[in-house]
C-alpha cells in the first residue's frame, strides 16, 4: 500500500503519465526523454521523444508514422527495470502490438491499459488480465448502451451488404482507421465475393503489417485505376476520403462505416454514412466491468471516454475511482496522421 506523504507510482502532469522513481512516461503528449509507448494510434504515440520501449510489433508502426526514432522492442511479459522500477507489457487486445504497461515497485503495482478490448479479434495479441493495486482504464464507451455483438455476426453483415451492393451495380465503401480497423475488417472479407481494394494510407499501413498475419490480396487504387476495374468490388478507406475528390472514381458507390459510434443512429446521419456497421476495437461496458473485475485492483483512474458517468458508477459498486485528464482520444484519435491523409 501507498504510504502517507508519499507520492503516487503514476502521476498525471502537463506531459503525460509520469513516473518519477523511474524519470519514465507512459504515452505523453508532449516531447519528453524516455517513452514507454502502449500501441500506434497517433494520441498514444507521438513523434518527439528522445527515446521509445514499446513491444517489438507495434516498433514498424510507430518508425512507419514518425520516422527516424531510437525505439527499443521488447517481448510479452519481458520484466525490465527503469531506476530499479520493474516494467512489463501485457497483451491489451486493442491492434496489433498494443500494450497494457504494468509498473511494479517497493510491492507496489500499477497498470496503465492504453486502449484495449476483451474481444479476440484474431489479428492483435488477445486481452490478457494483470492483476494490480490501481487499474488506469479507458473509457470510451463506458455507457450501458454499448454492447457488442459477436464480431463474426458482423463480419457476415459487411460481406452480405457486399454482395448484396455488387448484385445492384454498385461498389461498397467501407470507412475505418488505417491502423486497427482496417486490417481487422480485411482479414474477415470474403474475397469470393469479389476483389478488395485499398486506398493509399491503408495499403501502406497494412504492408508494414503484412510479415506477421496472412491477409487476403489486396489492390491499391492509383491515379492509373480505372473505374470499371472497381465497380462492384470493395474499397477499403480511412474516414478522411469521405467526400474527397478521392472517392468520385467510385460512382456507382454505396458507403459503409465500421465503428462503436454506429450504435447510435444519429452519428451514422451525422458522417452521411449509408450503412453502419457496429464494430469497435475498444472494450464495451460489460468488457470494462469485467477486466477491472478481473485485476482484483481497489483503484480505478478513468482516463478517457465517458469518465465522469463510469467513475461514479465504480464509486457506486465499492471502488475506488476517479478521474484524470489526458489528451487520448478513443476511436476518435484513431485517425491517420496528417501525412498518412496525402497518401491518396
Amino acid at each position: 500500500m501507498t504510504k502517507k506523504n508519499t507520492p503516487p507510482l503514476l502521476a498525471f502532469n502537463e506531459n503525460g503519465i509520469y513516473c518519477a522513481a523511474a524519470d519514465v512516461y507512459l504515452d505523453p503528449w508532449k516531447p519528453v526523454d524516455k517513452a514507454i509507448i502502449s500501441h500506434g494510434h497517433a494520441d498514444h504515440s507521438r513523434w518527439g521523444h528522445k527515446k521509445y520501449i514499446t513491444h517489438h510489433y507495434n516498433v514498424p508502426i510507430i518508425k512507419h508514422r514518425l520516422g527516424d526514432i531510437e525505439v527499443s522492442g521488447k517481448e510479452w511479459n519481458e520484466s525490465f527495470s527503469i531506476n530499479n522500477v520493474q516494467f512489463s507489457l501485457h497483451p491489451a487486445g486493442h491492434i496489433i502490438g498494443s500494450s497494457q504497461i504494468r509498473v511494479e515497485h517497493k510491492g507496489e503495482v500499477w497498470v496503465f491499459t492504453g486502449d484495449y478490448k476483451v474481444e479476440d479479434d484474431g489479428v492483435a495479441t488477445p486481452y490478457e488480465p494483470v492483476k494490480c493495486n490501481t487499474f488506469i482504464t479507458e473509457c470510451t464507451f463506458g455507457l450501458p448502451a454499448f454492447k457488442w455483438q459477436p464480431q463474426q455476426e458482423v463480419f457476415a453483415e459487411v460481406n452480405n451488404w457486399w454482395a448484396q451492393n455488387q448484385q445492384d451495380g454498385r461498389t461498397s465503401v467501407l470507412f475505418g482507421y488505417s491502423l486497427g480497423k482496417a486490417q481487422r475488417l480485411l482479414k474477415y472479407l470474403n474475397p469470393e465475393i469479389g476483389k478488395i481494394f485499398t486506398h493509399g494510407a491503408i495499403e501502406n499501413m497494412t504492408e508494414v503489417i503484412r510479415p506477421y498475419h496472412d491477409f487476403p490480396e489486396t489492390t491499391r487504387i492509383t491515379r492509373d485505376t480505372k473505374k470499371d476495374e472497381i465497380k462492384g468490388n470493395i474499397v477499403l478507406a480511412p474516414p478522411s476520403a469521405h467526400g474527397s475528390p478521392w472517392i468520385k472514381k467510385m460512382v456507382p458507390y454505396v458507403t459503409g462505416s465500421a465503428s462503436g459510434w454506429m450504435t447510435f443512429r444519429g452519428a451514422r446521419r451525422r458522417r452521411a454514412i449509408d450503412k453502419g456497421f457496429v464494430l469497435s476495437d475498444h472494450c464495451d461496458w460489460q468488457g470494462l466491468l469485467s477486466s477491472i473485475a478481473a485485476t482484483g485492483s481497489e483503484k480505478v483512474i478513468c482516463t478517457h471516454g465517458y469518465t465522469d458517468i463510469f467513475s461514479r458508477y465504480l464509486l457506486e459498486k465499492g471502488y475506488d475511482a476517479r478521474t484524470e485528464e489526458t489528451q487520448y482520444e478513443g476511436e476518435t484519435g484513431e485517425q491517420e496522421t496528417s501525412s498518412e491523409q496525402e497518401e491518396k
